[in-house]
C-alpha cells in the first residue's frame, strides 16, 4: 500500500473516512517507508484507536467534519 506519489502501482479499496485517517496521521513518505502494509498501519495506536471506533459505526457512516492538519 504504497502511495503512487511514491512509487506505488498496486490500488487497495479503502472506506473514505479510513482513508482521511490514514493521510491525515501519516505522510506520504511516512506511508511508503513504515506503514505499507495492513498490519504495520494497525499497529500504530492512533490508527487502531481509530478502527475501534469506527469498527461500532455503519458501513454508510461517514464523518463530513472538517479534515484535520496533517503532521509533516
Amino acid at each position: 500500500m504504497v502511495p503512487r506519489s511514491e512509487g506505488g502501482r498496486d490500488k487497495t479499496l479503502v472506506h473514505r473516512i479510513c482513508h482521511r485517517k490514514i493521510h491525515a496521521t501519516f505522510s506520504e513518505k511516512e506511508l511508503a517507508r513504515d506503514y505499507a502494509t495492513w498490519e504495520a498501519l494497525r499497529a500504530h495506536p492512533e490508527i487502531a484507536a481509530f478502527v475501534d471506533w469506527v469498527r461500532k459505526k455503519p458501513p454508510e457512516f461517514y464523518d463530513g467534519s472538517a479534515r484535520p492538519n496533517r503532521r509533516r
